[in-house]
């Protein structure tokens, strides 16, 4: 038996083994090495975007939506077939290996060949050069997928945490180093190819999943469908998360779609970077509730609270303070960012929620919910990308607030009989978040008013503590129960 088998079926005995303390385990070591290695790559990531410029960052999302595109073939919904399967074989595992290979040797060589036609719709010749060397990226995916899916089997998120801490050190060492070498553009370029190389080195290290893979595929059909669904679904997922890009992409100039990009990527930061190493975790504890849909509603309801109960506050904040946030953490060059901050701020909360369907949904076998939620999504918010991109970075702004807390319903009504969870349990669960949220942010809104500031970052560090006394006061005073879950939460 393999190293990579043994690991995977947990054959060797672990101290803790029940599944409460694995998931208390899994969420410290994956959430846990999720904010180090954020905090990390922040602070590069802000010293590196006071150091380029919007048209570098313009010009970089142009090559994000050909990278996105592909990616949702790169092979992942294969490896999270394989964390369902009851016992693993070495065969699997290496047939795993094979297909990985194959469908990304195949996406590099098709991103080569759309290179040039991405440049010429955007208009940007350098465009094709970023692409093709970007095609490096697909290299090293069946090196971080594989360990992923057999150390996820196990969760054993103490080796992923550790190969991504290093990794953003890696990168962020790298980005800065670019960024004040005066590469410019490619600085964006050379930073994640760093990243995913060393993550994917250390994570085969730690798996012991560097095998030889086959090219045989017979008897893998079922994990073949599993991750043909789980493409569908991230297909759908990329027409809804990167329309507004593509459409803005030869609407824009590229200075315009930079500053639109960043506000996004400043919006999405608890959505995008602590939310999906909580997914992970959910999904590989889901899987094992798979089949007590009452427990696994159960967890669904409790997970929800707890991350909308920090959510909230978050992007309410974020609304109110987005000025002197931008003017403080990238500069006066980024000022007509926080606008756009402020109201893609207020879609966030509904974009949390959906994100929170999918592991549940996944894990009781039902990969397709995600995809009929990705297919509503994407014409959704599609249509209204459409329509906002005419009044420019703040219509497509706009479009997001207007479009999806529709795209929220039809996901709720689609998800939650899979999960086994009413729409009222969801509702009480995030109703003192929200009401709470709102009484800090008029708070803040209004000590902001009254008080001349001497600069941004005196004026962001005053709102900051206001913001948190408010809502910690509230709290307190109306939403007990929740701060006893929550301090229980922090506490195990």
């Amino acid at each position: 038996m393999t190293d990579a088998v043994r690991n995977a079926n947990h054959d060797e005995p672990r101290p803790g083994g029940s599944l409460g303390s694995q998931v208390r385990s899994a969420i410290l070591w994956r959430s846990g090495s999720q904010i180090l290695a954020q905090l990390v790559q922040w602070g590069a990531t802000f010293l590196v975007i006071r150091i380029l410029s919007p048209t570098d960052y313009g010009l970089f999302a142009m090559t994000q939506v050909v990278l996105t595109f592909l990616n949702m073939l790169n092979g992942y919904g294969l490896a999270s077939g394989l964390v369902r399967q009851p016992e693993v074989t070495t065969r699997q595992i290496r047939q795993l290996f094979g297909m990985l290979i194959v469908l990304n040797a195949t996406l590099a060589i098709g991103q080569l060949a759309l290179a040039p036609l991405a440049a010429r719709y955007y208009g940007h010749p350098i465009v094709a050069d970023m692409l093709r060397v970007q095609a490096l990226l697909y290299l090293t995916t069946p090196f971080v997928a594989l360990p992923y899916a057999l150390l996820s089997r196990a969760m054993d998120f103490r080796h992923q945490a550790t190969a991504n801490i290093v990794a953003s050190i890696a990168s962020a060492t790298a980005a800065l180093g670019g960024a004040m070498a005066g590469l410019g553009v490619w600085t964006l370029v050379l930073a994640p190819i760093v990243l995913f190389a060393v993550r994917g080195a250390l994570m085969t290290r730690a798996a012991g999943s560097l095998v030889w893979p086959t090219f045989d595929f017979r008897g893998a059909g079922s994990l073949a469908r599993y991750g043909g669904v789980m493409a569908g679904g991230q297909l759908f997922w990329f027409l809804q998360s990167q329309a507004d890009v593509f459409i803005a992409g030869s609407a824009f100039s590229a200075d315009h779609l930079g500053l639109y990009t960043t506000a996004l990527f400043l919006a999405q930061i608890f959505v995008a970077k602590v939310v999906p190493p909580l997914n992970e975790v959910a999904f590989s504890a889901y899987a094992r509730l798979q089949h007590d849909p009452a427990e696994l509603a159960a967890a669904f309801l409790k997970g929800g609270r707890v991350v909308m109960a920090a959510a909230m506050p978050f992007y309410l904040s974020l609304a109110v303070v987005a000025e002197p946030l931008v003017l403080t953490v990238l500069g006066e060059k980024w000022a007509g960012a926080a606008p756009i901050v402020r109201v893609l701020a207020l879609a966030m909360p509904f974009m949390t929620l959906q994100v929170l369907l999918t592991p549940a949904c996944d894990a009781r076998g039902r990969p397709g919910i995600g995809v009929a939620n990705g297919a509503t999504g994407a014409v959704i918010l599609g249509a209204a990308f459409l329509i906002g991109v005419r009044w420019g970075p703040m219509g497509l702004a706009s479009a997001w607030v207007a479009a999806y807390p529709l795209y929220l319903a039809a996901s709720l009504w689609r998800s939650l009989p899979v999960i086994g969870a009413r729409l009222r349990d969801v509702a009480a669960g995030v109703a003192q978040p929200v009401l709470g949220s709102a009484a800090m942010a008029l708070t803040v809104a209004g000590v902001d008013s009254t008080v001349a500031w001497s600069s941004p970052v005196v004026r962001l560090a005053a709102l900051g503590a206001v913001g948190v006394a408010a809502y910690g006061a509230w709290l307190a005073a109306f939403a007990r129960p929740l701060v006893r879950e929550l301090a229980s939460a922090v506490r195990r």
